[in-house]
């Protein structure tokens, strides 16, 4: 590292900030690195450095003006791994992506190799393990040398990866598990460690601030500091000697210090997590048709409630309506509607603890789902077909909705605006006027009486006008402009 941050390499980007280089890839022509911004592909060389990313594009003999991408500044950076591919398609999951509102567009670096992508992988690692650390030194506001100890935390980390790396011939390395700060990023709890070590480190600070005064020159633990380790605080004792502990740096001794019990609470609820997520990969299953089946089973329940609403909604049967009408207008007009709903909260709360204690010590039920016949392969991508047709005629659907109710706005067909209008203004009215309980009453009579057999027959001749009038609206016009790419290189 020191060879690499000593060399020509970025010597004049560098020298405000004596950047540390960590990383240069791209040198070699048989592993070659390459951006993508918009249509534009060009090849170079990548270098990372301890407080940006930099890309030099490869001219005839030498290399362009690095671009620099700050990972240190609080951009709102956005690191994840993208696909790539030949004319914009996305095949090849081979590549970073950066985005930053800094730039006017995303920035792709791609990493090619014949097999796997275990070298986009060790870039991302890195490169989020410099953009995180410079996070934690932005929220916590680390300055000094507490924040060149968290920049050696993330580099000692990266150089213990390259490590790995050359005594290793596994390609199955999880390089987020070998940095720090990638593993509190991805640990449940990671926060509470990260917050933990800012608190080390003001304390450091204050220790380092008391030494000062008194005119030391080494780094020592304040006298009030370990006293208050000892169990002697401003004239108090510890009522329990044994939990006493002496502070002597990071580590007390005698108990564990705040740092170890973050680590082994995230530890503990790690093992929590990767137990459920062992579950979640046992019942995954293959297949659009069997999916499908899995989520009508589970979904049955809440589909049966559904039908039971419509029946009463389209009175089905006119006693169970009419007795479901009267009993929810009395909870209405009484207002108990919110203690209605906790109520059902209640049941559902004490229905699962009834449900804890009755199946103690017997194995978990099963959920029986009948495997619908195996669907071909052209019948998954008919299949495939057909449902993105359904989902772009909802959404043309959605278009012509927006695009009429803009018409109403813009006054494009007046009468009917008109009407909307005078609809409205009566609406606000009301809405100003009448209490809340009775809107919800009125919205509740209006909605569970539309079909109620003295309201039937004037229901649908309302809904039919309502119809044509929606149908009489016209869209507004629209003009789609395609907009010139720049192919040429800026």
């Amino acid at each position: 590292m020191k060879s690499q941050s000593e060399s020509s390499l970025l010597s004049a980007v560098r020298s405000s900030r004596e950047e540390k280089i960590l990383e240069v890839d791209g040198t070699v022509t048989t592993q070659p690195v390459l951006e993508h911004v918009g249509i534009s592909t060009w090849p170079g060389r990548l270098i990372l450095t301890d407080h940006a990313l930099y890309f030099e594009a490869l001219r005839v003999v030498s290399f362009d003006k690095p671009k620099r991408y700050d990972l240190s500044d609080d951009l709102k950076q956005i690191v994840k791994p993208e696909l790539t591919g030949p004319w914009g398609t996305r095949l090849f999951d081979k590549a970073v992506s950066y985005k930053s509102i800094s730039l006017s567009e995303p920035v792709v670096i791609e990493f090619p190799e014949l097999k796997g992508h275990t070298r986009r992988d060790y870039w991302l690692a890195i490169i989020r393990e410099i953009l995180y650390v410079h996070r934690f030194i932005n929220k916590f506001q680390i300055s000094g040398i507490e924040k060149d100890d968290a920049l050696s935390k993330a580099v000692l980390g990266i150089i213990r990866v390259q490590a790995i790396q050359e005594i290793s011939s596994s390609n199955s390395i999880r390089f987020e598990s070998l940095l720090m700060f990638n593993l509190c990023d991805q640990l449940p709890g990671g926060d509470l460690i990260l917050e933990t070590l800012s608190n080390i480190s003001s304390s450091r600070d204050l220790d380092r601030g008391n030494n000062s005064a008194t005119g030391g020159g080494m780094y020592s633990i304040s006298a009030l500091a370990m006293v208050s380790n000892l169990g002697f605080v401003f004239g108090s004792s510890s009522n329990n000697p044994s939990e006493a502990g002496l502070l002597v740096g990071e580590v007390a001794v005698g108990e564990m210090s705040l740092l170890e019990k973050a680590v082994k609470e995230s530890r503990d609820n790690y093992k929590k997590v990767v137990l459920a997520q062992e579950t979640v990969n046992g019942v995954k299953v293959d297949g659009i048709d069997t999916n499908v089946a899995v989520m009508k089973e589970l979904l049955f329940p809440v589909m049966e409630v559904g039908k039971w609403l419509l029946v009463l909604v389209y009175w089905d049967d006119p006693l169970k309506s009419l007795v479901f009408c009267l009993l929810f207008t009395y909870i209405i007009f009484r207002g108990w509607l919110g203690y209605a709903f906790a109520m059902m909260l209640l049941f559902f709360a004490i229905f699962m603890v009834i449900t804890r204690f009755c199946n103690q010590g017997r194995p978990v039920d099963e959920i029986k789902i009948i495997a619908p016949p195996p669907m071909s392969t052209m019948e998954q991508l008919l299949a495939v077909q057909n449902a993105i047709s359904q989902v772009e005629q909802l959404i043309q659907d959605g278009n012509i909705f927006l695009l009429k109710f803009r018409a109403l706005l813009m006054s494009i067909f007046p009468q009917a605006s008109q009407k909307f209008a005078v609809t409205l203004l009566f609406m606000a009215l009301v809405l100003a006027v009448v209490p809340s309980k009775y809107l919800i009453l009125m919205v509740f009579l209006e909605t569970f009486t539309r079909y109620s057999p003295p309201r039937k027959a004037s229901t649908e001749r309302w809904m039919r006008r309502l119809r044509e009038w929606w149908f009489s609206i016209p869209a507004a016009p629209v003009i789609l402009e395609r907009e010139k790419e720049d192919k040429k290189r800026k």
